[in-house]
């Protein structure tokens, strides 16, 4: 059977003398591993296609179980992301996530859109992308963070505050005691990746530190490509 499919690949490992082993995420199908033969060979047709970030159209031929790419049209392969440092491990993290979130055989539709809009910000430098997709991530993996008024009291919460990991949400600090406490920059980074107001560079940092928390509490996987990128962002500071 043959079949094709709009996919981001995610990682990608060598195999044999001259194949690699692929994990790519599809809208329709979800995530689905894919062998890509003779790709390691110098001037290899579809070595592009083995390639870390690459998105496209691929062609796969699916037999007892296991499916090979024999072709691949590209979309973009976002370049820019391999110039420097900080960019690839951000859109590792992006990678990652969707590993760690997406299943073999489900609907990803909207989980394939937020990380290719991720990448795309990223090559254009928006300091949010990261934070926008992982709050985008969470919510498909069904553990949205909400970032509007306290639960509490209906005000949007300001100075001193806490963030509930159970509710996902934002307390004013005499609301929830009990919660973690949370930083306003961080409450405003996060606001500012839907639009609402501005965040600063500190409270970017933090927002991602958040996020990699949660993630790693409501799902159950660490994300080391975070630490790391926070590693960079911080030794260039």
């Amino acid at each position: 059977m043959e079949f094709k499919a709009d996919a981001l690949l995610l990682r990608a490992v060598d195999y044999g003398e001259n194949d690699r082993i692929a994990t790519l995420l599809t809208a329709e199908r979800g995530k689905i591993g894919a062998a890509l033969k003779g790709v390691r060979k110098a001037g290899a047709k579809l070595r592009f296609a083995a390639q870390p970030f690459c998105f496209a159209e691929y062609v796969f031929a699916s037999r007892g179980g296991r499916n090979t790419v024999t072709a691949a049209s590209l979309h973009d392969a976002f370049y820019a992301l391999c110039e420097d440092v900080g960019r690839f491990y951000a859109a590792a993290v992006v990678a990652e996530a969707c590993d760690k979130i997406a299943l073999e055989g489900m609907q990803a539709g909207a989980l394939l859109v937020a990380a290719v809009s991720a990448l795309e910000g990223l090559c254009a430098d928006d300091p949010l992308a990261l934070v926008k997709f992982l709050l985008a991530a969470l919510g498909y993996a069904g553990y949205p963070v909400d970032t509007g008024a306290c639960p509490v009291c209906g005000r949007l919460p300001a100075g001193r505050m806490r963030f509930s990991f159970a509710d996902g949400a934002f307390f004013c600090d005499g609301c929830f005691p009990e919660a973690t406490p949370a930083s306003e920059s961080t409450y405003r980074a996060l606001r500012a990746a839907r639009g609402a107001g501005e965040g600063t560079a500190d409270g970017i940092v933090r927002a991602l530190r958040l996020l990699g928390a949660y993630f790693s509490r409501q799902v159950g996987a660490e994300l080391p490509t975070l630490a790391e990128y926070l590693k960079i962002v911080k030794s260039v500071e």
